[in-house]
């Protein structure tokens, strides 16, 4: 196949990763809202035995990357759990994972 485009950097993004975003926000449930243009994750840590909960961090995405972002999850949980039956025998599999009640798929 022949590369076409005369500088093939030149679709490459270049990202920067500063130090206080690489030691990431741990989140253990996010909430998730949308409008007819975009879509809203809130992701919050929850502490056993504290009843309130502060949203840690809010991403707002267009539909179009949100779907992106869903596609991106499942060929990334895909890859991880055919690893997983490989290195990790008594692995859970996400498959054995349900919905929260209420979700697609629960009665």
């Amino acid at each position: 196949m022949q590369n076409n485009n005369p500088n093939p950097n030149q679709n490459q993004i270049q990202i920067e990763l500063t130090e206080d975003v690489a030691q990431g926000t741990y989140s253990n449930l996010v909430v998730i809202a949308h409008s007819a243009s975009e879509f809203i994750f809130d992701f919050i840590r929850l502490v056993p035995g504290i009843p309130k909960a502060k949203v840690k961090n809010r991403i707002i995405m267009t539909p179009d990357n949100a779907k992106r972002l869903l596609f991106a999850l499942q060929e990334n949980i895909q890859k991880y759990e055919e690893a997983a039956k490989n290195n990790f025998q008594n692995q859970k599999n996400f498959g054995d994972i349900l919905p929260p009640v209420g979700m697609p798929g629960q009665a």
